[in-house]
């Protein structure tokens, strides 16, 4: 359990276009077997510890004559923002994909001295 420390709750959210494999003949869309694509998300604030991560497709473009198949998560969460990772294997073949996060943790406060 993430147990906040602070008076300070901050909540950021945003969307990331993650594959575009279609448009650019990518792995994602061409490839077979084990792919893996990351982005590096970085908060427009930091927050004090790292905070609570949560992922979700908002839109994805996935070829309906092979199998659907994908992991999607977070990983390396710091105070400053966390990559991104989608993967997929076998004959999937994923044209497009959005997803949206939102962060939930602790901000600094005036009591607190960061640098």
């Amino acid at each position: 359990m993430l147990r906040f420390h602070s008076s300070e709750i901050g909540v950021s959210q945003g969307s990331v276009m993650l594959v575009t494999d279609y448009d650019t003949g990518g792995p994602l869309w061409t490839g077979s077997g084990e792919r893996v694509t990351r982005q590096s998300v970085v908060f427009p604030e930091r927050f004090l510890t790292p905070p609570a991560v949560q992922v979700a497709p908002s839109m994805w473009d996935i070829d309906g004559s092979t199998n659907q198949r994908g992991d999607l998560g977070v990983e390396n969460v710091t105070s400053a923002g966390f990559d991104l990772v989608f993967k997929t294997w076998g004959d999937s073949r994923v044209a497009r994909m959005r997803v949206q996060w939102t962060a939930i943790g602790a901000l600094p406060d005036d009591q607190d001295f960061l640098l």
